[in-house]
């Protein structure tokens, strides 16, 4: 599976890149192998002319796997090859917005009019259209924005002027091109630049994704398309998209997007506040046509994976594929780019954290001992809801509500005297009262539902 020495840095020429392995393994032969057979059955099925892949661990990139030759001119895949990233670019522009949330340059409830003016979809509100709930349509009017030459903003707004939205703001999810165009607008008149301008100062220099960039540079794959019965292939496009860039354009690599799961991981303050990747990655949208296995946070897509939920994006342009996985719980992630125009490469990136999960699931976290919790000692142990047992203990440092149904587990924090607010899943924001006769404490009120410390019929 090639040696340990990650091949950080291959750059120059594309005619002078030299043929070498490059798939990379620090997991079990085993694991590596299986992973490997997930990546050669989605570039033999779905024809994909050149397909390369990444697993990471706790911030390491653990494997690297390539499959197939067509990558371009004198080019041999690897991890530091540039393909297009497509709608994975949305998350770096979501980033970008937010940080001008936090830094007092927007409210998520502004419309769009109180910063950029008199504009089409005006009235669009910041967090609807980051959680495609705005009912903007998904492309605007004219040529094909992914495979034509994008003008400047005042184009784009001329082209849609006379485009009305195709859902009422709020209504239901339906994911918008468009409204990332205008979101990449938002950014740069808010930073007084360009939208690449803005995230390569603030989110991809500050992460070193130096190789992730708003055109390709060398070494980079070209762009096909799969004649669907000759097998032969066609060059697409690799088209500057302009005003529409910011819900598409940006180039990368496996090693740059190793880079930017870590910071999902393990957000890093300089970019990001921890709280707000948090509040990105609460659920704020679902796709009816696609139930509860994903939903959209705030310019990221969530996938429900038994009891774990994993974040990230798909992506794809005209002659490329991408997919961008990350379980924060976990500390792993997937990514997978090909340069074709169809096929399961975005798919593959669950498919390999699945995999990873089932050969080499990682060990559980060493237990400690509990520090002690200010006024919990006396809430802990059974309660009782009807005749429904519900446990109070202390787990990682708080007050833990432990109930048979896991979405209401969550952990409480102390706010005043005999007040605990809920920090996770059903209970997030409510408010648990101790009720108190005397000296002992009667009931507790968990939003209406009283607790006692004995079952209604014994």
């Amino acid at each position: 599976m090639g040696s340990d020495t990650m091949p950080w840095g291959v750059g120059g020429d594309a005619s002078a890149v030299d043929p070498m392995p490059t798939d990379v393994s620090r997991l079990l032969e085993s694991t590596a192998r299986a992973l490997t057979g997930e990546l050669a059955r989605v570039q033999a099925r779905t024809r994909q002319p050149s397909l390369v892949a990444g697993v990471l661990r706790d911030g390491e990139l653990m494997w690297t796997g390539t499959r197939g030759t067509a990558v371009g001119s004198g080019m041999v895949a690897g991890p530091d090859v540039q393909y297009r990233i497509g709608s994975i670019t949305k998350t770096v522009t979501a980033v970008a917005v937010l940080q001008c949330r936090d830094d007092g340059l927007l409210d998520l409830d502004d419309p769009l009019r109180a910063h950029l003016g008199d504009v089409p979809y005006a009235s669009a509100r910041v967090r609807d259209l980051l959680a495609h709930t705005a009912g903007l349509p998904s492309e605007p009017a004219g040529p094909w924005w992914e495979r034509h030459e994008g003008g400047d903003f005042e184009t784009l707004a001329g082209q849609v002027l006379q485009q009305g939205p195709v859902h009422p703001a709020g209504q239901r999810h339906h994911y918008t091109n468009l409204g990332f165009g205008l979101l990449g607008e938002l950014v740069a008149r808010l930073r007084g630049t360009s939208w690449i301008d803005a995230v390569t100062e603030r989110v991809l220099r500050p992460l070193d994704m130096t190789r992730t960039t708003y055109g390709p540079q060398v070494p980079h794959a070209q762009g096909w398309s799969v004649q669907p019965y000759a097998g032969t292939l066609a060059p697409e496009p690799h088209s500057d998209t302009g005003a529409m860039a910011a819900a598409g354009q940006l180039w990368s690599t496996v090693e740059d997007l190793a880079r930017y799961a870590a910071f999902w991981i393990d957000p890093d303050p300089v970019v990001l506040a921890p709280s707000t990747v948090t509040e990105m990655c609460t659920p704020a949208a679902g796709e009816p046509a696609v139930g509860t296995e994903s939903v959209h946070g705030l310019g990221v897509r969530l996938y429900g994976r038994g009891d774990r939920t994993l974040v990230g994006h798909g992506g794809s342009m005209p002659g490329f594929l991408a997919g961008f996985v990350v379980d924060p719980r976990r500390r792993s992630a997937g990514f997978t780019l090909a340069n074709a125009t169809v096929g399961d490469t975005p798919g593959l990136a669950l498919t390999l954290l699945d995999r990873l999960e089932q050969l080499e699931p990682p060990l559980p976290p060493e237990w400690s001992p509990e520090p002690e919790v200010e006024d919990a000692a006396e809430l802990l142990g059974l309660w009782y809801w009807g005749n429904t047992p519900i446990t109070f203990a202390v787990g990682d440092g708080h007050l833990v509500i432990e109930e048979a149904n896991p979405g209401h587990r969550t952990r409480l924090v102390r706010e005043a005297a005999d007040t605990w607010r809920c920090l996770d899943q059903y209970y997030a924001g409510e408010l648990l009262h101790v009720v108190r006769d005397g000296d002992r404490i009667s009931h507790l009120d968990l939003v209406t539902y009283i607790l006692t410390r004995h079952p209604a019929h014994p």
